[in-house]
Formats: C-alpha cells, structure tokens, sequence
C-alpha cells in the first residue's frame, strides 16, 4: 500500500497546503454609463473645445496684422480706462484742410512704454505707426482694433499763407 493520503499534506514550512486554484472568472461586461454622465462628459469637452478655439483665435488675431501704417495729426487725448482690464486709449485729430473740422482717429496702446511717450505729447503734433488687429474677442487688449506702437514728434505743420514779413514798397507809376 501506498504512504498516500487524499488530504493535502501540510506546508514543510508550516502553513497550509496550497489549495487547487479555481478556474478565473470570465470578464465582466463593460459597465454601461448613464445618460446623465454622458451628457456631463459631452458639455465639458464642448466647452474645453469651445475655450481652446477662442484662446488659439486670440493668439492668432493678435499676432497677425490685418493692415499697418502712419498716421499723422494732433494728439488730442490720452487716457486709462476701464473697469477690469485698464487700457490706454486716445484719439488724434488729423487736420486735412485747416479751417475744416478734423477727422478724429481713435487708437489703443498695449505697451506702457509707448503710453508714457504718448502722454507728454498730448496738445502737440505727432506721427503715430499703428498695426490694425481686426476679430478680437475682447475689449481687454485694447477698445478699437488700431494698435499704436511708435510715437514720433512730427514737424510743424506747413501752411499755404505767406509768411510775415516787411511789406514790398511801392511801385512808382510808370512815365508816360
């Protein structure tokens, strides 16, 4: 007869015989999601979409010129405003026949550099060079799409009028 029982025998290291293992369970089905939580997941990524399109619309509008160019005239007023976003905003008056009512241009400055220029320069003649940035989003980046960035004084105005000077003498009438 043989020395073998149908009991496990133990561990030699003392604990219990290992057991035969059972067969692994089949997979369970996916778990379906409810229609709320789709319609959750659904809203969320519409408006990540929506919010990733409006800051790569503003990164490029605010990166590409629509047009740019010099305007020249006198600068009537420079300011700060705004309630949340603090811009610097101003408007030159360009004199295209004298004795005509000027044509008002209004501008908005994004450096701080150019605004500290531009507001000693206030009641004087200046040249401006501007970029048009066109579909912007907000009014935080400036109220009109005209972007200055370089002030210069401009020369005095030249007008058609003889200058002031001694009066010519009179001509003697001729002999006859």
């Amino acid at each position: 007869m043989s020395n073998e029982s149908s009991t496990p025998s133990p561990d030699p290291k003392g604990g219990p015989a290992p057991t035969p293992s059972t067969p692994p369970a089949p997979p369970l089905p996916p778990a379906k999601i409810s229609l709320g939580r789709r319609i959750k997941r659904f809203f969320v990524y519409w408006i990540a979409g929506l919010l990733l399109a409006v800051g790569l619309w503003t990164l490029f509008s605010l990166n590409w010129s629509y047009s740019d160019g010099d305007r020249g005239g006198v600068l009537q007023k420079f300011s700060s405003k705004g309630w949340i976003c603090k811009t610097y905003e101003g408007e030159l008056a360009m004199y295209v026949v004298p004795g005509m009512a000027p044509e008002i241009w209004e501008f908005s400055v994004r450096d701080k550099a150019v605004a500290g220029q531009l507001s000693g320069f206030v009641g004087e003649r200046v040249q401006l060079h501007y970029s048009e940035h066109r579909g912007l989003p907000t009014t935080c980046f400036g109220e009109t799409s005209y972007f200055v960035d370089r002030v210069t004084p401009a020369p005095p105005a030249v007008t058609s009028e003889a200058p002031p000077g001694p009066a010519m003498p009179p001509t003697p009438p001729a002999p006859p």
